[in-house]
């Protein structure tokens, strides 16, 4: 790391051991305040996005070195993904390669998300890796072995005035790795943050909240986030940011897009934060080096049944299209009426042209029954006014969790036959608002094969 645009890692390093939010509570300011500019980099649930990550990496070193302004990078969670295949045979090392690279741009802090230990057998692993790159690492996790913090839940960092930053998880343990889950105890985020954020804005620098919470939980900590703070929200994998005072809270959806830049500015007191979304086109400028790996490892670990095409897509669908597409796939195949698909079910859009199972996999991430319910016009009018949440909405109309649900406008009739996946089934009040839905799984179709077999025809 060199310039203006980065710190040394000595500084860094001393932020990762955990250097308190000075200043916040009347204690000494950790430097005093030089011209207040820089700019903050966010990404969250990245979750191995090997197509993605050498024009990502291209991308961010562009908007580093626009200007001489000191930037910061944010990673909210979820680099990993257990589901790709080539992250499981080699142990994420292309998400490590990509981390690495990213530290020779500028600072970089990882706040913990429920997906970091996907490729590994214990959280610490992750931990001590990214701290010996020199990544500052920030969580309120609590190992439940030992009873002690996995990672400092706060630091200060230096971009020519203090930067002071807090981390906190979500503790929804159902959506960890199964295996480290009785290792993990992760508090309710609203009381945590009510008992540790601070309840003014520093007089020295700036405050930025990572949460890798959720949305709902999110929106309980807000109103009680000093004004002048930037909340870097994740786990939901929306795309959107809220102006809140002059607070700004952002998300910047998953798979490495979009990314968000947080233009930083203490000396305009009506708007000090500034967020810009930029488009990250995988088929883009690309790292060459980064890209060449990439390539590399692909070729050396996907099998003939990885690389095999199982669909031909006419053109490219955002992640709201491809959410519709495969909800009227599923209506289709189960003989229902409509059809909905869990958000984060899904994890990028589909791509034009020959779709491998490899690519596949990268688009509906999970598996499982299909459960379907019969309800009224009015049940049905009442869950499709909150499904398709892909759309410039109020935060007021954010749910965090949602479906994907189509067709929007089916026939018109007294009762209809609904489906959708059972992890949906099981959670309906998160994703449906209401619990009292009785599904039943549609005999012989799982969702996965369901979903390609509709594409493939």
């Amino acid at each position: 790391m060199n310039g203006s645009n980065a710190m040394s890692r000595r500084t860094l390093l001393a932020a990762s051991m955990g250097v308190g939010l000075a200043g916040l509570a009347g204690g000494p300011a950790l430097a005093a305040p030089s011209r207040g500019r820089a700019k903050v980099l966010m990404l969250s649930d990245l979750h191995s996005a090997y197509a993605r990550l050498a024009p990502l990496l291209e991308t961010m070193r562009r908007v580093v070195r626009r200007d001489r302004a000191p930037s910061l990078i944010l990673l909210d969670g979820d680099l990993f993904e257990h589901g790709n295949v080539v992250a499981q045979r080699t142990g994420g090392s292309l998400d490590w390669a990509f981390l690495e690279a990213l530290t020779q741009l500028a600072p970089v802090v990882l706040n913990l998300g429920n997906h970091d230990a996907d490729l590994v057998d214990d959280q610490a692993k992750t931990i001590d890796r990214a701290r010996a790159l020199g990544i500052t690492v920030l969580s309120n996790i609590v190992d439940a072995r030992t009873g002690r913090p996995a990672a400092a839940s706060r630091a200060t960092l230096d971009l020519g005035f203090p930067v002071h930053l807090v981390g906190l998880a979500t503790n929804s343990l159902d959506t960890y790795p199964k295996d480290i889950r009785p290792t993990l105890s992760v508090p309710d985020p609203a009381a945590w943050a009510a008992a540790n954020l601070p309840k003014t804005a520093p007089d020295d620098g700036l405050l930025i909240v990572m949460s890798h919470a959720g949305l709902p939980a999110d929106k309980l900590i807000l109103p009680t986030i000093p004004d002048g703070t930037l909340v870097l929200g994740g786990h939901d994998h929306l795309a959107f940011d809220h102006a809140q005072g002059r607070t700004r809270y952002v998300h910047t959806g998953a798979w490495g897009e979009p990314l968000s830049v947080a233009t930083i500015d203490l000396a305009d007191k009506a708007a000090p934060i500034r967020v810009a979304r930029v488009h990250v086109d995988p088929a883009g400028p690309a790292d060459p080096a980064l890209a060449a790996l990439v390539a590399a490892t692909l070729k050396a670990q996907l099998t003939p049944a990885e690389t095999a095409v199982v669909a031909r897509i006419p053109k490219a669908l955002s992640l709201g299209d491809t959410g519709r597409a495969v909800a009227a796939i599923m209506a289709r195949a189960a003989g229902a009426d409509v059809g909905f698909m869990g958000h984060t079910t899904l994890g990028t859009g589909l791509p034009a042209g020959d779709l491998t199972q490899y690519a596949y996999d990268a688009v509906v991430r999970f598996d499982g029954a299909m459960m379907r319910a019969e309800v009224s016009a009015q049940v049905l009018a009442d869950i499709l006014s909150r499904a398709n949440q892909d759309g410039d909405l109020p935060l007021a109309r954010r749910t965090g969790d949602f479906v994907y649900g189509a067709p929007t406008r089916p026939a018109a009739k007294g009762r209809y036959v609904i489906v959708t996946t059972d992890w949906c089934a099981k959670r309906q009040k998160g994703y449906f608002g209401r619990d009292d839905l009785v599904f039943t799984e549609v005999p012989g179709l799982r969702v996965k094969q369901a979903i390609k077999d509709g594409l493939h025809g």
